[in-house]
């Protein structure tokens, strides 16, 4: 775990604390923990830091093992990476272990705002360790988690939500997020498709009903990739937040109202990626997706098959003047 000696309240001290943006009535824009793209470290500090500069409130890491997180020096260094303008930032865990939980917490506690347990994913491996979107049908364990780590973290205003998908019987998760309500969960991101679905319509409908349902905030996730769709969702769903993860890749100034990636973006990410020594392949992926709408396929053949940073400047400055 690295940091640039962050002082120990350093989120604390932040006007921008996550409850009190939920609670200003405007609409709280997020970038997701974006999991099944973190082998290509996306989403680390780099990319946080580009989208905070195209209005996005608040941002995720990756999901983190919380096991691994607590038992290895290594998993820290390479998983979480912050600085001090790194703030709000939620840490998210898969977990299954109340106590590991709660130890990861007090360990990123002092550099962030809070954590998020991960009750989503439903790639086959998370689900086989008993992580992510199998803890939907586990309220008890998400109970102990939560409380476990209320006990164990001091500071009050640290931030304890869940990230879920729904069931095919919305009772039974309307039931779930009014269980962790009572536990004491700080707000609830809903993936509004079930386990089994991948690219089936995002049921926006059923996000509205949870939200009904609930006292605390709720985040509509899914299938946003501009701002005017993120306004729409919210407004529909009477949510408090949106969460967009493939969107902001594409375009990672999408929520300051741009519908393509401007060149200023591209600009700016190549300078934050060098500033933070992102290694190539991060730096190469990310303007891969980037410039997807603003080049021909030819153009995507010959980038796409660049294999250095220098030989990607040299290509952005003939090209685009950058």
């Amino acid at each position: 775990m690295r940091s640039d000696s962050i002082p120990i309240t350093i989120c604390q001290e932040r006007k921008k604390d996550p409850i009190e943006m939920f609670q200003s009535g405007q609409l709280v824009k997020i970038c997701a923990p974006m999991v099944r793209y973190s082998n290509f470290m996306f989403h680390r500090l780099a990319f946080r830091t580009l989208v905070r500069k195209y209005s996005c409130d608040l941002c995720y890491t990756p999901m983190i093992v919380a096991a691994d997180f607590v038992r290895s020096v290594k998993a820290r260094d390479s998983e979480f990476t912050t600085n001090q303008g790194d703030c709000p930032l939620i840490v998210q865990f898969a977990a299954n272990d109340a106590r590991l939980l709660s130890d990861a917490a007090q360990i990123v506690c002092p550099y962030a705002s809070g954590i998020d347990i991960n009750c989503g994913c439903p790639q086959r491996w998370a689900m086989a360790e008993g992580y992510g979107a199998c803890l939907i049908n586990k309220p008890e364990l998400i109970r102990d988690m939560v409380k476990q780590v209320r006990n164990q973290v001091e500071n009050p205003r640290f931030s304890v939500s869940i990230k879920i998908r729904i069931h095919d019987d919305l009772t039974r998760t309307i039931d779930l997020c009014q269980k962790a309500e009572a536990t004491g969960v700080s707000w609830i991101t809903v993936h509004g498709r079930t386990i089994e679905e991948r690219h089936q319509p995002v049921h926006y409908d059923a996000i509205k009903m949870i939200k009904e349902s609930v006292s605390i905030p709720v985040v509509a996730n899914g299938d946003i990739r501009s701002l005017k769709e993120a306004e729409n969702v919210w407004q529909m769903s009477g949510t408090d937040g949106v969460m967009v993860a493939r969107g902001l890749l594409a375009n990672p100034a999408m929520f300051a109202g741009y519908e393509e990636t401007p060149l200023k973006c591209i600009w700016d990410w190549v300078d934050i990626a060098l500033e933070l020594g992102t290694p190539f392949m991060c730096f190469h992926q990310h303007l891969m997706y980037m410039m997807e709408k603003i080049t021909s396929r030819q153009e995507k053949r010959i980038f796409n098959a660049l294999s250095s940073t220098s030989a990607v400047l040299e290509y952005l400055t003939d090209n685009y003047g950058i």
